[in-house]
């Protein structure tokens, strides 16, 4: 991994945590009731609603930085990738299969039957032996 994938990667993270923050600051559309009856909120930082607009605007801003990170990385995946690198392969490639040594045989005695073929009685299938 290079400088300008690590430094994605790092943003993008960094980007998504703080949209789960923003979000969970932000009022449900219920709680404007509250404030609507001396609910305190005219006291606040950004005033009466201007809360909820920097916090919609913002997480508006990262949700568009986090797009352009994911398509950033997607790109630079792409592009950038390496050849025969462990992600490159799939995962039946990554380990060969296990072979097994081939059982010892003797070889048959003269004019002794192959032990591909089963001996049998030379009777069809369905007819009892006499």
């Amino acid at each position: 991994m290079n400088y300008i994938e690590g430094f994605l990667l790092v943003l993008h993270v960094g980007v998504a945590l703080a949209i789960c923050g923003f979000v969970l600051l932000q009022h449900g559309k219920g709680a404007d009731m509250g404030a609507a009856f001396g609910g305190g909120a005219s006291g606040s930082l950004f005033g009466a609603s201007g809360s909820s607009n920097f916090l919609s605007h913002t997480t508006a801003f990262l949700a568009a930085v986090f797009f352009l990170t994911s398509i950033g990385l997607t790109w630079y995946a792409s592009s950038h990738g390496t050849a025969g690198g462990l992600m490159d392969r799939s995962v039946l490639d990554r380990n060969p299969p296990v072979t097994s040594p081939a059982p010892a045989t003797t070889p048959p005695a003269p004019g002794a039957p192959s032990p591909t073929v089963p001996a049998g009685d030379g009777s069809k299938a369905g007819e009892v032996p006499k």
